[in-house]
């Protein structure tokens, strides 16, 4: 067999809008050889993850390759038949997709859409894949992995349904695998157990990969080779030791040099002053087990405060709590001193309109079939009372706010957004009930670090010309350092740590908070090797087995 696995000649690919054909990838030249990892990168809208489907011979709809060819293991999958592809997809060729949630079948569980590749592929029979299933969900560190399998999606958090999307990729154990930010979901914990199991994998079975992602410092743990990106065009492609330490194009340094974002530090609080939001010994359930303990903390005026912590610990458990989408067992919520009726239901519309959400996934939050006015209209007329050209006014006065053009936006549908546009209208429907206080709920994961920076400044500039508070639930403490004030720790529903930005990142740290701390991923090739050196681990399957 030829060493190399995918050869990749001048791809371009067009997208059609009304009945012109635009190019979207200008000529792409790709070479991947068996156990090598590609890394992917660029700003939203680079073409990243159209190349990446495109190498397993797809295109989305609207979508056309029109020049090129895509080989793999001499197969050109441009010119391919429907059942050649069929016979290799699945099987030899396996995809990781951004959104598990989007992606997984909600009518079936888990361990059924996982065994469902092997089995039609011939690869193994259905007992003999459950338990590989089961291996895998063990060490990508997935709790109790002889159960969870028999869950439906619904039943698990974001990041464990991204685990087992890539489980279920490595179910056939294909000669390539195409991720498309697989970890973007996952808290920094989770997430180095993951790309270890992903290394390890690759590596034990000798798998090609494309690994897509916009967090430069992931790519560096992953890649032995970095293409950057940008406007369908390729950038430069270098080792990944040269790419971090010597990039020979302007814009792949000005991707090194983001998130240099950081807000001044504030005064003290005072503390005479009433918080706009405090959360008084909450304890709450989902049906009879406990999932939150005894939590309180305070946001006042003016202020950000970062809920971290990893996937499961309670962050957005306590958001509902404070939003009345889950009413409290013990404990209660207050705004402006005043007590909240624990559930929704029982608040009057005044209060509902204090408190708003940002989602961390805007494909989902969105209805696809609402113009960007009607989404942005409903809650201006629904608050506000506002209808016709008043209404109008007001959106358009909203979209002006988030800094996208009222004329432009209006009209168009979230498919005809990007992902950052569409973080942007999420906001502006928060602004339109004119809140106190916003529940920012991993608003920035989803996007490429470019984005992600804007975002934060926007986010900051209505904060200090609106005078929200915000509660910033994150697992990227990157994030934590540009916009926080204060910063709140939780683990297994509990509090385990909290106070002022500047003091949180001094040591001395409660254990749990210099473990978070000692996980984020650094630019450095050998970071994760070394780290989990330091922790004693020589494979990521002993690690997942020590923290079970």
């Amino acid at each position: 067999m030829s060493d190399l696995l995918l050869k990749i000649r001048d791809l371009k690919i067009e997208g059609r809008s009304d009945e012109t054909w635009n190019p979207i990838i200008n000529g792409i030249d790709v070479d991947l050889k068996r156990g090598e990892v590609l890394g992917m990168i660029g700003e939203s809208g680079a073409g990243k993850s159209t190349v990446g489907l495109a190498s397993m011979g797809y295109t989305r709809d609207g979508v056309r390759i029109s020049n090129g060819s895509v080989e793999f293991d001499g197969v050109d999958l441009v010119t391919a038949s429907a059942s050649t592809k069929r016979a290799l997809l699945g099987k030899r060729i396996a995809y990781v997709a951004q959104s598990a949630a989007a992606s997984f079948n909600p009518a079936h569980k888990l361990i059924d859409q996982h065994t469902e590749g092997p089995v039609q592929h011939g690869v193994s029979s259905r007992a003999e894949s459950e338990l590989d299933g089961i291996e895998l969900y063990r060490r990508l560190r997935l709790p109790d992995p002889e159960e969870i399998g028999f869950r439906y999606p619904h039943q698990v958090s974001g990041g464990q349904l991204q685990r087992a999307m890539t489980a279920m990729a490595m179910a056939c154990r294909p000669d390539l695998i195409i991720f498309d930010e697989p970890t973007t979901a996952l808290d920094v914990t989770t997430q180095i157990e993951v790309l270890a199991s992903i290394r390890d994998i690759v590596e034990q079975f000798d798998t090609a990969a494309i690994y897509i992602t916009h967090d430069l410092a992931v790519v560096a743990q992953m890649a032995d080779k970095i293409k950057v990106l940008l406007k369908g065009d390729e950038v430069e492609e270098a080792d990944t030791h040269t790419m971090l330490s010597a990039p020979q194009e302007e814009y792949t340094k000005s991707l090194w040099a983001v998130r240099s974002f950081e807000r001044p530090a504030k005064p003290a609080i005072n503390t005479s002053a009433t918080p706009v939001v405090s959360v008084r010994n909450v304890t709450a359930a989902y049906g009879t087990v406990d999932v939150l303990h005894d939590v309180s903390f305070d946001i006042h005026a003016g202020r950000t405060v970062a809920v971290v912590g990893e996937s499961g610990s309670g962050k957005s458990t306590a958001a509902r709590c404070i939003t009345g989408l889950l009413p409290p067992r013990i404990g209660h919520v207050e705004f402006d001193g005043q007590q909240l009726p624990l559930s929704y239901k029982q608040r009057d519309k005044s209060q509902l309109r204090q408190a708003q959400m940002i989602y961390q996934m805007a494909d989902t939050a969105l209805n696809p079939r609402k113009s960007i006015g009607e989404t942005i209209g409903r809650p201006v007329e629904f608050y506000m009372g506002l209808t016709g050209r008043e209404k109008r006014k007001r959106v358009e006065e909203l979209l002006a706010e988030i800094e996208l053009e009222p004329t432009e936006y209006f009209n168009r549908l979230p498919s005809e957004l990007s992902g950052g546009q569409k973080q942007r209208i999420g906001i502006a429907r928060a602004l339109a009930a004119e809140p106190k206080f916003i529940i920012c709920d991993e608003v920035t994961s989803a996007l490429d670090q470019l984005v992600a920076e804007g975002i934060l400044r926007l986010l900051a500039k209505l904060q200090d010309e609106l005078g929200l508070s915000y509660m910033f639930i994150t697992h990227d403490l990157a994030t934590v350092r540009s916009i926080a004030d204060e910063v709140v720790v939780m683990k297994e529903g509990k509090v385990v740590e909290q106070g002022p930005k500047k003091e949180m990142f001094k040591p001395p740290h409660h254990p749990y908070t210099d473990l978070l701390l000692s996980s984020v991923p650094e630019m450095d090739p050998d970071w994760l090797t070394n780290l989990l050196q330091e922790r004693g681990v020589d494979n990521i399957g002993d690690a997942a087995a020590d923290k079970m």
